[in-house]
């Protein structure tokens, strides 16, 4: 299988230009606070990037859909600029920008080098500062093209909020396509703005619940190939596929460590009784972390590796509890109304996302890691699933609301809920962290 995951051939991560900006003290122009509700989205004028002929027009436009699509920016017709830049390394005319109430500015160019790559660069202006706050130049073969766009909107992103951006990222999910009662289901990756999809299987086997390791090369899942559930290692790069053991019963939902070297698990015996296990990848020791009549499953580590949250109805109906990575100290945190499922942890340690079916309807949401502070982000028909973008700001889920199931994302206020075009039917998503 031909690599998916190409790096870049030179990230040369250069400052342009940094005397201005050395001046200009490290504050952020877009304050994110999800409990606000509404987040005024920032106005930016993002030009052209010149040179390249139509590649600079491709990589600003991918660099202004990023931003626009995190619900932060407001991305400014380019039809209202007042000022032609002429070249990327000149001062802009501030006034003209201020006029237009772009409070921040993004000029660039591309170029083609001799060795056959290309040079991308950047300047992000404060306009009503009249300082240059960041610049910096990447290079790139032909096929990391769209990457270099996504890392300088990360880098955008970064500086004008102080977070990490995620816009680098890609998700691996299930594509679903045929007749609802013979859906073909292969596993399929694609950059986070569903761009450059792949199929990683051939759809001969239903696959289930795909998720990234830490290190971006490998993913774990579940194929039916064999009559019943078992879970794989799939390394992304080369193909190469391994079974994760071979357990009597059945194996659900499995999910790395943080640090890539186990893989947690839900097995099902004879008695049909769920049970949580963790599998060291190097020994392949495995260990039993619960042990009730109940089922026990959906488990996903914090992202130290100190503690587990997962789901079990041994209360009667299906809670969130929490346990520590050794299966200690088992202790239940959700007590609404409604069936929880699917907990995972942010990636900043600080919530919780969950499914909840109550009332009819199935709601997305979040909650503190010790069960406070609910909050529900997205209220739909049959939606589930979510998955963390690693800067632990947005969330991507599946929703099946018209024929099939398609992807959505929504950030932590609620208010930014976009779809993720997929050409077919697509479920189960996983996103990535950050390449490199």
């Amino acid at each position: 299988m031909k690599s998916i995951l190409k790096p870049l051939l030179t990230i040369a991560a250069m400052a342009l230009g940094m005397t201005a900006a050395a001046t200009l003290p490290a504050y952020a122009l877009v304050e994110l606070n999800v409990n606000k509700g509404n987040v005024e989205p920032l106005p930016i004028a993002i030009t052209d990037f010149q040179g390249g002929d139509a590649l600079g027009a491709e990589i600003s436009g991918i660099v202004s859909a990023d931003l626009k699509r995190s619900g932060l920016f407001a991305p400014i017709d380019k039809s209202a600029f007042i000022e032609k830049i002429s070249s990327p390394d000149a001062t802009p005319r501030f006034d003209d920008w201020k006029v237009i109430n772009a409070q921040a500015l993004v000029t660039g160019s591309v170029t083609k080098e001799a060795d056959g790559r290309i040079r991308a660069q950047y300047r992000l202006w404060d306009t009503f500062a009249g300082q240059q706050m960041s610049g910096e130049q990447f290079f790139a073969n032909d096929a990391n093209q769209r990457r270099v766009a996504h890392i300088i909107a990360d880098a955008i992103y970064e500086r004008l909020t102080g977070e990490k951006g995620y816009f680098d990222t890609r998700v691996v999910f299930i594509d679903e396509s045929g007749a609802k009662n013979a859906r073909k289901k292969r596993l399929a990756i694609m950059d986070q703005d569903g761009a450059n999809v792949r199929y990683l299987s051939n759809g001969k086997s239903i696959v289930l619940t795909p998720r990234f390791s830490p290190n971006r090369q490998e993913i774990t899942y579940m194929s039916y190939e064999s009559g019943q559930p078992k879970v794989y290692l799939l390394q992304i790069e080369t193909g190469q596929r391994e079974l994760v053991g071979n357990f009597p019963g059945m194996t659900f939902a499995p999910r790395f460590s943080p640090d890539g070297q186990k893989v947690i698990m839900s097995l099902l015996r004879d008695d049909g009784n769920s049970n949580i296990f963790a599998m060291d990848l190097r020994s392949r020791s495995t260990t039993r972390l619960t042990n009730s009549t109940a089922i026990d499953t959906s488990p996903s580590y914090s992202p130290d590796g100190s503690q587990v949250v997962f789901t079990s109805d041994r209360g009667g109906r299906a809670q969130i509890y929490v346990m520590g990575a050794d299966g200690s100290g088992q202790t239940r945190i959700s007590f609404g109304d409604g069936v929880y499922s699917t907990p995972v942890w942010s990636p900043r340690g600080d919530l919780i996302a969950f499914t909840k079916q109550t009332g009819g309807e199935f709601q997305i949401g979040v909650m503190k890691t010790d069960g406070s502070g609910e909050r529900i982000l997205s209220s739909g028909f049959q939606q589930e699933g979510p998955t963390w973008a690693p800067n632990g700001r947005v969330l991507m889920f599946f929703r099946d609301s018209a024929g099939g199931p398609k992807l959505i994302s929504v950030d932590l206020t609620g208010r930014n809920e976009q779809s993720i075009p997929t050409a077919n039917f697509a479920s189960d998503p996983a996103w990535s962290p950050l390449l490199e």
